[in-house]
């Protein structure tokens, strides 16, 4: 190792202990914020190092982040495995909304993986599907940025109780803000009908949460809002959020 690559690594390592101590006074400071005082606060600190990402299940994230920072980039990541209507709302976001929409794709096409894997790999192999198709390709398209916007809720899944408001991304060494991480499912409808937020088709089809269509089956009344992603196989998580 050169001289100048260990100043390289240094000036690295400052630059996370920085960010870090960011996180930890942020996350005090801002757990009881309103999620666009949160988002201001993240687009202050971070300006265009800084990115949102969605899966086009609606666009309420969209919606808050746009508002205080137009123009943000938003990733979605093209799995090839949507639903049609997930494609839609995507194509009707970048219409409709003042963002940068930039579109993520793995590194190997469905048939590309079909070829070199074997045919369904998702229902054999589930993780490493998700991690071949959003988890590679989303750590990929971070790399630019300092922090990331996800949508997540403690609601949402017992993985996500301990979401905090302001995170350190130690998987990806960045910050991550979850700015309705407060959020109940009945805020989420409040804000969409208020603020008349696009919304996938699906939702109104029983499907409350919506993921790659091989995996993601209608739910029934009564049932967990995220039963129907990878029912039957024991797995909760695509593994972007672990």
């Amino acid at each position: 190792m050169t001289l100048v690559d260990i100043e390289v690594e240094l000036e690295r390592r400052r630059g996370v202990l920085d960010l870090q101590s960011i996180v930890e006074s942020a996350a005090e400071f801002l757990e009881d914020a309103p999620a666009r005082e949160i988002i201001r606060w993240a687009a202050a600190t971070f300006g265009d190092r800084m990115c949102l990402t969605s899966s086009m299940s609606d666009a309420l994230l969209i919606d808050l982040v746009s508002r205080v920072k137009p123009g943000v980039d938003v990733l979605f990541i093209d799995t090839g495995y949507h639903f049609a209507e997930t494609i839609g709302t995507r194509d009707a976001v970048e219409a409709v909304y003042d963002v940068n929409l930039i579109n993520i794709t793995p590194s190997r096409t469905v048939a590309e993986q079909d070829r070199d894997l074997g045919p369904r790999l998702h229902g054999r192999n589930p993780d490493l599907c998700c991690f071949l198709r959003k988890v590679e390709p989303l750590n990929r398209a971070l790399e630019p940025y300092l922090a990331w916007i996800s949508g997540i809720r403690r609601d949402e899944s017992p993985t996500r109780t301990s979401t905090k408001v302001v995170e350190w991304d130690a998987k990806r060494q960045m910050v991550k803000v979850n700015p309705i991480a407060r959020w109940t499912q009945e805020d989420v409808d409040n804000y969409i009908a208020d603020n008349g937020v696009l919304i996938n088709p699906l939702h109104y089809d029983n499907y409350p949460s919506i993921g790659c269509a091989p995996c993601t089956r209608r739910v029934a009344d009564g049932e967990d809002a995220r039963s129907g992603r990878w029912a039957g196989l024991g797995k909760i998580e695509c593994g972007i959020h672990l």
